[in-house]
Protein backbone atom coordinates (compact mmCIF):
# COMPACT_ATOMS: atom_id res chain seq x y z
CA UNK A 1 0.00 0.00 0.00
CA UNK A 2 1.02 3.56 -0.58
CA UNK A 3 0.52 6.46 0.53
CA UNK A 4 0.82 9.93 -1.32
CA UNK A 5 0.07 14.15 0.07
CA UNK A 6 -1.43 16.24 -2.87
CA UNK A 7 -0.99 19.67 -0.96
CA UNK A 8 -4.28 21.78 -2.05
CA UNK A 9 -4.02 25.72 -2.28
CA UNK A 10 -6.41 28.14 -2.93
CA UNK A 11 -3.74 31.27 -3.71
CA UNK A 12 -6.33 33.32 -4.94
CA UNK A 13 -9.28 33.89 -2.58
CA UNK A 14 -7.44 32.26 0.94
CA UNK A 15 -10.44 29.92 1.69
CA UNK A 16 -8.66 27.28 2.39
CA UNK A 17 -6.11 26.48 5.31
CA UNK A 18 -2.50 26.52 3.99
CA UNK A 19 -1.57 22.86 4.71
CA UNK A 20 -4.58 21.30 3.61
CA UNK A 21 -4.11 18.24 1.73
CA UNK A 22 -5.58 15.28 -0.01
CA UNK A 23 -4.11 11.72 1.09
CA UNK A 24 -3.92 9.11 -1.93
CA UNK A 25 -3.92 5.99 -0.92
CA UNK A 26 -3.13 2.84 -3.67
CA UNK A 27 -3.11 -0.82 -3.34
CA UNK A 28 -2.49 -3.80 -5.76
CA UNK A 29 -5.64 -6.02 -5.86
CA UNK A 30 -5.41 -9.25 -8.00
CA UNK A 31 -2.15 -8.20 -9.69
CA UNK A 32 -3.61 -4.95 -10.47
CA UNK A 33 -3.16 -1.35 -9.15
CA UNK A 34 -5.87 0.50 -7.49
CA UNK A 35 -6.89 3.59 -5.35
CA UNK A 36 -8.37 2.96 -2.59
CA UNK A 37 -8.42 6.02 -0.89
CA UNK A 38 -8.25 10.15 -1.70
CA UNK A 39 -9.81 12.35 1.43
CA UNK A 40 -8.55 15.25 3.01
CA UNK A 41 -5.86 14.96 5.61
CA UNK A 42 -6.76 15.61 9.20
CA UNK A 43 -3.17 14.53 11.15
CA UNK A 44 0.16 15.04 10.48
CA UNK A 45 1.91 12.37 8.58
CA UNK A 46 4.38 11.55 11.39
CA UNK A 47 1.09 10.55 13.67
CA UNK A 48 -1.15 8.79 10.55
CA UNK A 49 -0.56 5.17 11.75
CA UNK A 50 -2.21 6.00 15.18
CA UNK A 51 -4.48 8.96 14.41
CA UNK A 52 -5.99 8.82 10.95
CA UNK A 53 -8.63 6.90 11.47
CA UNK A 54 -9.89 6.11 7.77
CA UNK A 55 -6.35 4.83 7.14
CA UNK A 56 -6.52 2.68 9.97
CA UNK A 57 -9.94 1.21 8.50
CA UNK A 58 -8.34 0.57 5.05
CA UNK A 59 -5.26 -1.02 6.56
CA UNK A 60 -8.28 -3.20 8.19
CA UNK A 61 -10.07 -3.98 5.16
CA UNK A 62 -7.28 -4.55 3.26
CA UNK A 63 -5.64 -6.37 5.63
CA UNK A 64 -2.18 -4.29 6.11
CA UNK A 65 0.18 -3.58 8.51
CA UNK A 66 2.35 -0.77 9.04
CA UNK A 67 5.11 -2.56 7.64
CA UNK A 68 3.20 -2.42 4.44
CA UNK A 69 2.28 0.91 4.29
CA UNK A 70 4.91 3.24 2.69
CA UNK A 71 4.58 6.94 2.46
CA UNK A 72 5.94 8.39 -0.76
CA UNK A 73 6.23 12.07 -1.98
CA UNK A 74 5.00 13.68 -4.90
CA UNK A 75 8.01 14.04 -6.29
CA UNK A 76 9.62 10.45 -5.80
CA UNK A 77 6.73 8.78 -7.51
CA UNK A 78 8.16 6.19 -9.91
CA UNK A 79 6.77 4.87 -13.12
CA UNK A 80 8.37 1.42 -12.54
CA UNK A 81 5.92 0.57 -9.58
CA UNK A 82 2.30 0.20 -10.60
CA UNK A 83 1.05 1.60 -7.36
CA UNK A 84 3.45 4.64 -7.83
CA UNK A 85 2.38 4.89 -11.55
CA UNK A 86 -1.75 4.84 -10.27
CA UNK A 87 -0.93 7.32 -7.41
CA UNK A 88 0.70 9.54 -10.35
CA UNK A 89 -1.89 9.62 -12.46
CA UNK A 90 -4.53 10.36 -9.90
CA UNK A 91 -2.09 13.52 -8.78
CA UNK A 92 -2.11 14.71 -12.42
CA UNK A 93 -5.96 14.20 -12.91
CA UNK A 94 -6.42 16.12 -9.31
CA UNK A 95 -4.03 18.97 -10.25
CA UNK A 96 -6.09 19.48 -13.77
CA UNK A 97 -9.12 19.37 -11.94
CA UNK A 98 -7.75 22.52 -9.39
CA UNK A 99 -6.93 24.14 -12.48
CA UNK A 100 -10.25 24.31 -14.46
CA UNK A 101 -8.52 21.61 -16.78
CA UNK A 102 -10.35 18.32 -15.84
CA UNK A 103 -14.07 17.52 -15.50
CA UNK A 104 -13.78 14.35 -14.73
CA UNK A 105 -11.17 10.93 -13.64
CA UNK A 106 -9.82 7.89 -15.67
CA UNK A 107 -7.92 6.18 -12.49
CA UNK A 108 -9.38 2.74 -11.47
CA UNK A 109 -10.56 2.67 -8.38
CA UNK A 110 -11.45 0.14 -5.38
CA UNK A 111 -14.98 0.80 -3.64
CA UNK A 112 -15.23 -3.40 -1.90
CA UNK A 113 -14.51 -0.77 1.56
CA UNK A 114 -18.42 -0.25 1.02
CA UNK A 115 -21.41 -2.11 2.35
CA UNK A 116 -23.69 -3.08 -1.09
CA UNK A 117 -26.03 0.33 -0.31
CA UNK A 118 -22.38 2.55 0.07
CA UNK A 119 -21.47 0.87 -3.25
CA UNK A 120 -24.67 2.39 -4.75
CA UNK A 121 -24.66 5.61 -3.50
CA UNK A 122 -21.44 6.23 -4.28
CA UNK A 123 -22.11 4.68 -8.12
CA UNK A 124 -24.77 7.65 -7.81
CA UNK A 125 -22.51 10.18 -7.14
CA UNK A 126 -20.55 9.59 -9.92
CA UNK A 127 -23.19 9.85 -12.10
CA UNK A 128 -23.51 13.96 -10.57
CA UNK A 129 -21.69 16.23 -13.37
CA UNK A 130 -19.27 18.85 -12.63
CA UNK A 131 -20.65 21.91 -11.53
CA UNK A 132 -24.03 20.05 -11.09
CA UNK A 133 -25.69 19.49 -7.63
CA UNK A 134 -28.27 17.14 -6.37
CA UNK A 135 -29.74 16.59 -3.21
CA UNK A 136 -29.66 13.72 -0.72
CA UNK A 137 -33.33 13.30 -1.67
CA UNK A 138 -32.81 12.85 -4.84
CA UNK A 139 -29.86 10.37 -4.67
CA UNK A 140 -32.31 8.38 -2.66
CA UNK A 141 -34.82 8.39 -5.67
CA UNK A 142 -31.69 7.69 -8.19
CA UNK A 143 -30.81 4.45 -6.25
CA UNK A 144 -34.35 3.00 -6.04
CA UNK A 145 -35.02 4.21 -1.96
CA UNK A 146 -36.82 7.75 -1.95
CA UNK A 147 -37.63 7.70 1.85
CA UNK A 148 -33.49 6.64 2.48
CA UNK A 149 -32.32 10.59 2.09
CA UNK A 150 -30.63 10.27 5.47
CA UNK A 151 -29.02 6.82 4.75
CA UNK A 152 -27.75 9.09 1.42
CA UNK A 153 -26.08 11.03 3.44
CA UNK A 154 -24.71 8.91 5.84
CA UNK A 155 -23.34 6.64 2.98
CA UNK A 156 -21.71 9.94 0.96
CA UNK A 157 -19.93 10.48 4.34
CA UNK A 158 -18.43 7.16 3.91
CA UNK A 159 -17.35 7.92 0.55
CA UNK A 160 -13.77 6.92 0.46
CA UNK A 161 -12.68 8.56 -2.88
CA UNK A 162 -13.28 12.38 -2.03
CA UNK A 163 -13.66 15.21 -5.24
CA UNK A 164 -13.27 12.02 -7.74
CA UNK A 165 -16.82 10.73 -6.43
CA UNK A 166 -17.90 14.11 -5.99
CA UNK A 167 -19.43 13.83 -2.68
CA UNK A 168 -19.21 17.40 -2.24
CA UNK A 169 -21.95 18.23 -5.29
CA UNK A 170 -24.87 16.48 -3.04
CA UNK A 171 -26.30 19.35 -0.87
CA UNK A 172 -30.00 19.23 1.01
CA UNK A 173 -32.86 19.97 -0.50
CA UNK A 174 -33.61 23.79 0.51
CA UNK A 175 -30.32 24.63 -1.26
CA UNK A 176 -28.00 24.43 1.94
CA UNK A 177 -24.96 23.07 1.80
CA UNK A 178 -25.39 20.12 4.25
CA UNK A 179 -22.08 18.29 5.80
CA UNK A 180 -18.57 17.52 4.28
CA UNK A 181 -16.60 15.56 5.87
CA UNK A 182 -13.10 17.27 4.98
CA UNK A 183 -15.24 20.66 6.23
CA UNK A 184 -17.85 22.97 5.09
CA UNK A 185 -14.91 25.54 3.70
CA UNK A 186 -13.59 22.78 1.12
CA UNK A 187 -16.98 21.89 0.14
CA UNK A 188 -17.60 25.51 -0.42
CA UNK A 189 -14.17 25.82 -2.54
CA UNK A 190 -14.99 23.09 -4.63
CA UNK A 191 -19.26 24.01 -5.78
CA UNK A 192 -17.20 27.17 -6.59
CA UNK A 193 -14.31 26.35 -8.48
CA UNK A 194 -17.11 24.00 -10.47
CA UNK A 195 -18.85 27.50 -10.88
CA UNK A 196 -22.02 27.31 -8.25
CA UNK A 197 -23.09 30.27 -6.68
CA UNK A 198 -22.58 29.37 -3.46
Amino acid sequence: MLITRLPVADTNKAVLDKDSALLLVSHTLAGQAKLVGCYWQTVALEDIYSEDNKLRALMRHYQCVPADVHIVPIDALTTDVPEATLLSTAVAELQAYFTDKRASFTVLMDDSFGTPFQRRVWQALSKIGYGETQSYAQIAAKIGNPKAYRAVAQANGKNPFSIIVPCHRVINSGGQLGGYTGGLDKKRYLLQLEGQRI
